[in-house]
Parts: C-alpha cells; structure tokens; sequence
C-alpha cells in the first residue's frame, strides 16, 4: 500500500470528485472539521494528528496502476477520460487553517479548515477525518491518565494492544502530545523525537534458572539502566533477592497484584537499605480511574505504564469528528452553506474561534465566530498552517505540544480537569454566526417552493 494513495478515501468522495469534474462544477470550497459531542466523561478534547494530515495533504497522488483500477471499476463506467486525466495530475493546492497540535478542543470548534478546489477538498475528507479523529482520540485519553497521575511519569506501553503496527506509532505520538514522558515504541522514539523506556519481560526471569541469575545477568548487561521485574514468582522474596546481592537497580516493576499494599512494601525495603533514588514503576492493565484509585491509597508508585487504555481506549473508541462544507465561490459569488436538519445543523461560512481568560490567567470561556469577526480581547485559534498546498512551518517538536497541552489543561478551571464528573465548558456562537445561518435557511426556503 502506498502511504500517500489518493485511493485512501471513501468510494463516495470519488463519485462525486468525477462528478464535479465531468459537470465542469469548478467551485472554490471551504469544508470544517469539527466534533459535535464529546465522548462520554471527557470535559475536552486534545487536537491531534495535523502533521501526518499535512504531509499527507502535501504529498497525495494518484498512480497509473490506481487510476487503471479506477477505470476498471464498475461505479466509472459512464465516466469519460477527462476525470481520469484530471487524477494524473492531481495535487493538492488549497490552503488549511488549524488549531495547533495540543491544543484544548470543544464541541462544534473547527480543528481544521480546508480551503480549495471542491474536488481536491472532498477527495481529502476521508484521510484528514481519521488521521485526526484516531490521534486527537488518544491525546485526550492520555490527557486524563496524566491527570490522574497527579505528577507521576506515564509511559506509554500501548504498542502491542494497538490495532496495527501504523496505528502505534502514531498512538505513541498522540499519547505524548496528551502528557505521556515517553513511549516503548522504539520506532516512535526515532521518528519523534520522544524518550523510550523498557524493562524485561517475565520470559526474561522464566527464562533462567533462577531469579537471582536473571537479576544479576540484566544488571551485567544494563548496569545504569535495569529496571528489574519483581512479581513473576513472588515480589517480596524478588525484592530481598535484590536488596541482598548489594547491586542497585534503576527502578523495579510491579505488574500484577495488590499494587497499592506490594508497592508500600517494597518502597519501605527500599528505603532500608538506602535505596531512595531506586524508582518504582507500575503496570497491568492500568488507566486513569485505577491510578487515581491507587494513589488515593496510598500507593508508594513513582511512574505508571499504561498500554491498552492509552492505545484502544474502551470508554471512548472513536470521536464524532465531521467535515462539512460551509461555503462555495463560483463565478466570483459566494455563497455559505449549512446542514439544516434539526438534529445535525451546521453553522454556515469561515470560522474562528476566539479562547477568553479571567484575570488570574484561567480561561473562561470561548467563542466561535465568523472569519474577520473582532477579538474583543481573546485569542484566536486557528492559525494558517499551509497555502497553496506546501506547509508554511517546519513540524513542531511533539515536547512543544505536550508543553501546550499541559500548559492548556492547567489554565482550565478545576472542574472541567476532573476525572471522575463532567461539566460543559461554555463556547457560544456570535450574532453574525447566528444571523448567518439563518439567512441560509431562508434562502433554502425560497428556492425550495420555486
């Protein structure tokens, strides 16, 4: 599979990329993509994703053999060549707005604006709705699990529950933009820049005659770096069988069990034979209610692997994420448009989104409104990401958009960065925005009864 395929979409997109073709509908488009609902017990969202949507936006073709199938396929036996012709030289040339990675995202805030010719835009829907929705998934996954932590390093262990070699390494990158200080991605560590950690498996001690053997091999080979597993056997004989061969460990793992009470136990051992710089690291199926359950007891826990809940989180396994058109020039006229069914209505034309913030620097409130609308003090959102199809700025660093979520999460007040409840971040829609859609609606009247 070619990574940057233009037959990475939907058969619709195509349908209707050769219909604009073959009816010479050579419009001017502005699409939206934007979340209606957040998931269950999420209070925000983390955005996600833009640079691989950028690259793919800038690179995005059409092979021989791929338009050769396309002619081939039954749904393009009416199509005349020109449609095929177009694909040869198709490239994206349009121009996109977003919000930078990391930062904070509430419902019916557009994360991205594409503008370009209608067909480059709509073949693009399918490619830019999942590479965002998936990583913007995990980033506010990971942002709850770090909460939670209260401070505690979160790594992320989520590379073998993931759901395909491709979705863990962009998980990995998604789970650090949310807060995660690294990842046991390797391949992840190389192409982002990101901190990677590991330990040993139970295979490893299974794997010798006897756990003190394992134990003092590993600390051979990693003298600075062994974090050594304590709970294949029994972790309170593993943890004396350390402690006696005099050789300290970086860290030791707890990865089954009553953490909370074995963790309190082995820190104390620890701490006895003046052992406090010696790390103790959890994992097994953890997420962020556990981990708040544990250190609510009292666990003695200084870093925290999570794997599954990061990569495949269960309580939220997609976002509602859409992409809507919401205006069209032809001829030099423009016109907005909106969805106006009751229960999926969109607002019509070019947004931005104003972020507002009290005196004490915690934001208050946001603002959506149309392209052009005054600030009247907040701080705009959307920023020019590309022109004419080629990036404007080189990629981020992913520790620049863990810095700007964490920094976003710390600025919200206290009850929209709870866990356990949820409360709705107020985001209004301007008077112009307001008055936008309705003149949509009437003009959707008129031409409806001629």
């Amino acid at each position: 599979m070619r990574e940057h395929s233009g037959l990475l979409t939907d058969l619709y997109e195509l349908t209707m990329a050769a219909g604009y073709v073959q009816t010479h509908f050579d419009g001017r488009a502005t699409f939206e993509l934007f979340v209606r609902h957040l998931p269950p017990h999420r209070n925000y969202l983390v955005a996600a994703g833009l640079e691989q949507a950028l690259e793919f936006l800038e690179n995005v073709r059409f092979s021989a053999d791929e338009i050769d199938y396309l002619r081939r396929h039954r749904v393009f036996r009416n199509i005349r060549e020109e449609f095929f012709s177009y694909l040869a030289t198709f490239r994206f040339t349009g121009d996109v707005w977003a919000m930078p990675e990391g930062t904070l995202v509430f419902p019916g805030e557009p994360m991205l604006r594409v503008t370009a010719p209608i067909v480059e835009g709509q073949i693009m829907e399918t490619y830019l709705l999942a590479t965002l929705s998936y990583q913007t998934m995990i980033a506010s996954k990971a942002a709850r699990v770090v909460t939670a932590a209260a401070g505690k390093q979160i790594v992320d262990f989520g590379a073998r529950r993931a759901h395909g070699s491709q979705a863990s390494l962009f998980a990995a990158r998604a789970a650090s933009i949310g807060g995660c200080q690294g990842t046991s991605n390797v391949l992840a560590g190389q192409q982002f820049g990101m901190d990677t950690y590991g330990t040993q498996a139970h295979s490893w001690v299974m794997a010798h005659e006897n756990e003190a053997e394992a134990f003092r091999n590993f600390l051979r080979v990693f003298p600075e770096d062994s974090v050594l597993l304590l709970d294949t056997y029994d972790v309170r004989r593993a943890t004396k069988e350390i402690i006696s061969m005099g050789r300290k460990p970086a860290g030791v793992r707890l990865d089954s069990g009553d953490l909370a009470k074995d963790s309190r136990w082995v820190r104390r051992e620890l701490d006895r034979a003046g052992w406090e710089d010696v790390k103790v690291f959890a994992s097994g199926d953890l997420d962020e209610t556990k981990i708040a359950a544990l250190l609510a007891k009292g666990a003695a826990i200084d870093a925290f692997g999570v794997g599954t809940a990061l990569a495949t989180p269960g309580d939220a396994p997609h976002l509602n994420l859409i992409y809507k058109l919401v205006e069209v020039e032809r001829g030099g006229a423009l016109r907005e448009a909106a969805k106006l069914t009751r229960a999926k209505a969109t607002y019509p034309g070019r947004k931005q989104v104003y972020r507002y913030a009290a005196p004490n620097g915690e934001f208050k409130n946001d603002a959506i409104v149309l392209e052009g609308e005054p600030e009247n003090g907040g701080e705009p959102l959307l920023i020019e990401v590309m022109r004419g199809g080629r990036r404007l700025e080189s990629p981020e660093p992913v520790s620049a958009q863990r810095g700007r979520c964490l920094a976003g999460i710390a600025r919200l007040p206290q009850r929209y960065r709870q866990i356990s409840r949820t409360a709705a971040y107020p985001v209004r829609y301007s008077k112009l925005l307001k008055a936008s859609l309705e003149k949509v609606r009437q003009r959707v009247r008129r031409v409806a009864v001629k």
